[in-house]
């Protein structure tokens, strides 16, 4: 996959982003939302390993900002005709600028006209409140909040909510 709108591309992550990968993974502000604040531990071959399994229905992205890596995109299938998507802006300065609505966007539409899926479905950390803003702003609607439903790495309890967003819902809402 290689998807451009003016100076925001996304791509296939490579193994020549496994070494960049691993910082962020192991980075414990970069994963702290997703449930790791002591980051991951892993190491840039366990990832490069990892890559190498990738395949049409499941797949992790690189997302550039003028040709430097900001952060990271996935989507993998689920169940019927469904794709699970999830993204971290990992470089802090490209926060708070609108673009991770713009490269969901981007991904979401083509995972419905591309690869056909009639769903999208993610999940955020209840505490993640600006990622909430952003899914809602694009269509999502929340389908389940699940209360001290896990535990992060340090055992504190934690909730969080489900989104989908269908189809029809995305493209009666964007004009992508």
């Amino acid at each position: 996959m290689h998807l451009a709108r003016g100076k925001l591309v996304i791509r296939n992550a490579t193994s020549e982003d496994a070494e960049v990968l691993c910082k962020w993974w192991n980075d414990s502000r970069v994963m702290e939302h997703a449930g790791f604040p002591l980051g991951l531990g892993t190491t840039t071959q366990k990832i490069i390993s990892e890559l190498a399994t990738d395949d049409r229905d499941h797949r992790r992205l690189l997302i550039e900002i003028d040709s430097m890596p900001v952060g990271e995109m996935s989507y993998r299938r689920k169940d019927g005709n469904a794709a699970e998507i999830g993204i971290k802006i990992c470089d802090f300065n490209e926060q708070n600028k609108g673009y991770g609505t713009i490269f969901l966007s981007m991904l979401i539409a083509y995972l419905f006209k591309e690869m056909d899926y009639e769903k999208i479905v993610l999940d955020t950390n209840m505490k993640n409140t600006r990622a909430q803003h952003v899914y809602e702003s694009i269509g999502f609607k929340k389908v389940a909040v699940n209360t001290n439903s896990w535990k992060n790495q340090t055992g504190e309890l934690q909730s969080s909510i489900d989104y989908e967003l269908n189809r029809d819902n995305f493209f009666a809402k964007k004009a992508v």
